[in-house]
């Protein structure tokens, strides 16, 4: 059996789903404040979560709220640029 080695820690895929969420956020043309108030959060939190330096964790029910407030499968934020 071949093992299996894990390259990536928590970090890595949290900039991931930093990057995906600002990047369909702006595709679909909405402010952080649009955002916020379409998952009754605050503006501030959505800039925490996509802001690399602050290091905010989301959890995976806010991961869905959002993922349902921008009509996505919560998988499409788990892509690479590369996939």
């Amino acid at each position: 059996m071949k093992e299996t080695s894990f390259l990536h820690d928590d970090e890595y895929y949290y900039q991931i789903i930093r990057q995906n969420i600002k990047k369909i956020r702006l595709q679909k043309k909405l402010t952080q404040q649009d955002l916020a108030d379409m998952i009754g959060m605050s503006r501030e939190y959505i800039c925490d979560i996509e802001n690399e330096k602050r290091k905010k964790h989301v959890t995976i029910a806010v991961l869905g709220r959002i993922a349902d407030a921008l009509n996505i499968d919560i998988r499409d934020f788990f892509k690479t640029s590369a996939q």
